[in-house]
């Protein structure tokens, strides 16, 4: 059974300290990649009933934490075919209450997180709610990210040159809070 992190609930636990890659991938072009996505053991409400079973994008994704010392491990392997809700469904959910959508805005998915070892979309995942380390190259450990780590996203669909469509490399860095003297 899959969940959703408590109390945070669905794509709001991630709303601060956005970075964005600067590739736009158009719908259309994602077209090809559609898949059936994982099965939801509850029965939603009837906006979000969908009448396509292929309703999610087969989205390699990897993500690398670089520390300080710039040592870089890939810390996940996923695919976005792990959403349990697709994107329109995530949109009706998003805006059924009347809060706006407009152009322009971002719409995170949440953590995706697959089912395998080394697939946990977050540390709070692959830490067990920051109760066991994950070893990183280097030497160096963590429970959570740390000032100074970078963490560098990439994700794309197809395996060959002329199927692949990218998304490009989405890199932040986590920096110190400011003094408040």
């Amino acid at each position: 059974m899959i969940k959703q992190y408590v109390p945070l609930g669905p794509f709001n636990a991630k709303n601060f300290g956005t970075s964005i890659s600067p590739w736009v991938v158009l719908a259309s072009a994602l077209e090809p990649f559609l898949t059936r996505g994982i099965e939801n053991d509850v029965d939603v409400l009837g906006y979000l009933q969908e009448a396509r079973t292929e309703n999610v994008y087969d989205i390699n994704l990897e993500v690398d934490l670089r520390t300080n010392s710039g040592d870089t491990t890939t810390v996940t392997r996923t695919n976005a075919k792990n959403l349990l809700f697709s994107f329109p469904q995530m949109i009706a959910h998003h805006s059924v209450t009347g809060c706006p959508l407009n152009v322009g805005d971002l719409l995170g998915s949440g953590t995706i997180s697959g089912t395998e070892p080394g697939s946990h979309g977050s540390l709070l995942e692959q830490t067990g709610g920051g109760k066991q380390k994950v070893k990183l190259n280097g030497g160096a450990e963590r429970m959570f990210i740390q000032d100074g780590d970078e963490i560098i996203m990439r994700g794309y669909c197809g395996g060959d040159e002329e199927g692949l469509v990218g998304f490009g490399e989405c890199t932040g860095k986590i920096l110190p809070a400011h003094s408040s003297t």
